[in-house]
């Protein structure tokens, strides 16, 4: 099955995980606020990795959907924090106003706190399944990946280097927390789910690894290659800042080069994983890689 018949088969399935779980016992403004976000035109990246690896391995997606959605409530409660006044102060995402100008602030701050709070809730239960030890250790792994040694730490690092120029590996060290955190748990949460070999880890986690970079120099370049409107949201200008871009440190076409390169050690990752497991079918992990085209979601 390629990538686009995959994501048409899980589609309902994860649409409707993500707001069954939103339950009806908190106020209409919360849940209107949190559901604003959720239903506000996102892609669906990495729930749709999460599910995606385990299909590839003939596992039945069914067993990540509560990963899936706890994953995508830590992503959206972070987007809808980063656009806020004290952060990047945006009015627009995905083309439509953004949570604070929907509702406002006081709402948008504590509609991400309850998404932040329902991914651990969620993954805290379980599922008939899922051992207990196993949805421990799903837990420990998204609080890492979405807090003080992962995404959070990420966006400290970024704060605190407005005000000075890094070196590329320093850049690469930043994303790594702030982007690739979350698209690590979307590789491995399924690793851990299926208990795989320490071979078999290694190479999704270094897939993993790639993917995040190159997602970080992916939104590099769209910062100053496409319109506001390609982009939905409007540009802050990054490659003109003193903000520490991709671009702002090796040009435009250093990053372009970069990206090839972040893409071909995704693709060699995989063909490692291929060698060394029979069970593993690349498809759909390699269809992913399109997602990584510049062209990708343009328009």
């Amino acid at each position: 099955m390629d990538l686009k018949s995959f994501r048409q088969s899980i589609n309902s399935d994860l649409e409707a995980a993500l707001i069954d779980h939103l339950g009806q016992d908190s106020q209409d403004s919360l849940l209107a606020s949190m559901r604003y976000s959720l239903e506000n035109g996102g892609k669906r990246l990495r729930p749709s990795l999460l599910l995606a690896t385990l299909a590839s391995f003939g596992y039945d997606y069914h067993l990540g959907l509560e990963p899936a959605c706890a994953l995508e409530y830590i992503h959206t409660y972070s987007l809808i924090h980063d656009d806020l006044p004290a952060m990047d102060n945006d009015d627009y995402r995905r083309g439509q106003l953004t949570n604070h100008k929907k509702f406002d602030e006081a709402t948008a701050i504590l509609a991400g706190d309850a998404l932040l709070t329902l991914a651990f809730e969620v993954l805290s239960q379980g599922q008939e399944d899922i051992d207990p030890k196993l949805s421990l250790q799903l837990v420990q792994l998204l609080a890492q990946a979405a807090g003080k040694s992962g995404m959070v730490d990420g966006q400290i690092m970024d704060m605190a280097s407005e005000e000075k120029q890094l070196k590329i590996e320093e850049l690469k060290n930043l994303h790594a927390k702030k982007t690739g955190a979350l698209i690590y748990f979307a590789i491995m949460a399924p690793a851990l789910i299926m208990n795989l070999d320490t071979a078999a880890k290694d190479s999704l986690a270094r897939y993993a690894k790639h993917f995040g970079i190159a997602y970080q120099i992916q939104n590099d370049l769209q910062e100053v290659m496409w319109t506001d409107e390609e982009r939905g949201k409007k540009s802050h200008g990054d490659l003109d800042s003193d903000k520490n871009t991709y671009p702002s440190l090796i040009g435009k076409e250093g990053a372009l080069d970069a990206l090839d390169n972040e893409r071909q050690a995704c693709q060699a990752a995989l063909d490692d994983l291929s060698n060394h497991s029979e069970d593993f079918d690349p498809e759909l992990l390699s269809d992913f890689l399109n997602y990584l085209s510049m062209d990708y979601g343009k328009g």
